[in-house]
């Protein structure tokens, strides 16, 4: 099976991260499928909110229909919540499980019966350094990304035989809306502080490092996580 005849499907993908990771793909000859919660005019493109697992369904229908099989799966739609734990509202709970690791989980029950069959596949979860080195009221997030540790190293020994490899991918803080979103300037000045490195992590590197895991190099790697987080993990 080629590059060019690879299909890959990436969660998230209408900005940030999944933007990246879909362009590096596309521009080194995979077939890529796009999904986010964004309206996209283009072409392999589906709107999703997965917080509703029936969305996932109907995600995965569309995109077998449309689409064809799926060889690859970038498990990366996600969001972030800072709160203490006291005041974290039950209906957020349910809500970033969903979206942060149920979605996936249910999406990749989905597409691996085509993989085992096609004796082929990769995926890759796109996790947090939150979930490696524990975050102060991120625990919600931190737990729901966490999940994919366990998920990963489970489902690698199911789909070893079948050459089908599962890794995570841990970011540090990345140059993303997301960590726009969260951090005003006089945050991100703290953050910064705190960062072996000095910078954040661009979206490119975290592309470049889905190329390769799902690149016929990275065969012999599978249940593992690897934290690309510009020194986070190894303390301050």
């Amino acid at each position: 099976m080629t590059t060019e005849t690879k299909r890959v499907l990436i969660t998230g993908s209408s900005n940030g991260i999944g933007k990246a990771a879909a362009k590096a793909l596309s521009c080194f000859g995979y077939q890529v499928f796009k999904t986010g919660t964004r309206e996209l005019n283009e072409k392999n493109y589906f709107p999703a909110d997965l917080t509703s697992l029936d969305n996932v369904k109907k995600l995965y229908n569309y995109v077998k229909e449309n689409f064809g099989e799926i060889d690859i799966l970038i498990n990366n739609a996600g969001q972030y919540l800072y709160s203490s734990i006291e005041n974290t509202d039950i209906n957020n709970i349910e809500k970033l499980f969903n979206l942060n690791f149920l979605s996936h989980y249910y999406l990749t029950s989905l597409i691996v019966p085509d993989m085992k069959k096609n004796r082929f596949g990769r995926i890759v979860n796109i996790s947090s350094i939150s979930a490696v080195v524990g975050e102060a009221n991120a625990s919600l997030y931190a737990a729901s990304k966490s999940a994919f540790f366990g998920f990963e190293k489970s489902l690698a020994l199911e789909l070893a035989a079948y050459n089908i490899t599962i890794n995570s991918i841990s970011p540090g803080w990345v140059e993303t809306d997301l960590t726009d979103n969260a951090l005003d300037e006089n945050e991100k000045k703290e953050t910064l502080d705190i960062i072996p490195q000095k910078r954040f992590v661009e979206p490119i590197e975290i592309a470049n490092l889905v190329k390769y895991l799902v690149s016929n190099e990275a065969k012999g790697l599978t249940g593992q996580n690897i934290n690309l987080c510009a020194g986070l993990s190894c303390g301050c």
